[in-house]
């Protein structure tokens, strides 16, 4: 693979890991849903495994009691392979959740997403998501306040580019 081509394929896998992290942190299902192949496989250890549609159901179940998601991407290596490719991704995850006593957590994750994508029509995607969880932390959290809409996030506002629109 051509040098300029391999560098362009690396930016588009990157681009796709970022809004997978936007899809979740704005609670933008239908964004998630453009990011996987049809037959993509996600396996999210406890929470959801097998055929991706298994952790949108879980998505679905379990993101409108988030308060805040916020998933930051730190290291992702790339190896691109024609239009197949895979990577590893290390991102903190911080959510602020529900802590089943009426007040809230802070749910830390260092977590590694080992990935296989798959260029189709012009798109890299998610062919297959291997979650590992490296170290988890569960701490209680005092009162922020209003959970926020995502959907009324500035970002919409703001920004007009459609790389930030709502899904």
């Amino acid at each position: 693979m051509e040098a300029l081509a391999e560098l362009v394929a690396k930016e588009e896998i990157r681009q796709l890991a970022q809004l997978y992290s936007r899809g979740v942190d704005r609670k933008d299902l239908a964004l998630l849903r453009t990011l996987y192949t049809d037959d993509g496989i996600d396996n999210h250890g406890p929470y959801s495994s097998g055929p991706v549609t298994n952790y949108y159901a879980f998505l679905e179940r379990s993101l409108p009691h988030m308060h805040i998601g916020s998933h930051h991407i730190c290291n992702h290596l790339v190896s691109v392979d024609g239009d197949t490719a895979q990577g590893e991704v290390y991102a903190i995850a911080w959510h602020l959740i529900p802590d089943g006593n009426g007040g809230l957590a802070h749910d830390v994750q260092s977590v590694r997403y080992v990935d296989n994508y798959r260029k189709e029509n012009g798109r890299w995607l998610f062919a297959r998501r291997d979650v590992q969880f490296d170290m988890k932390m569960l701490l209680p959290a005092a009162d922020h306040g209003e959970k926020p809409d995502p959907t009324q996030d500035a970002t919409y506002a703001v920004l007009p580019a459609a790389l930030f629109a709502r899904y």
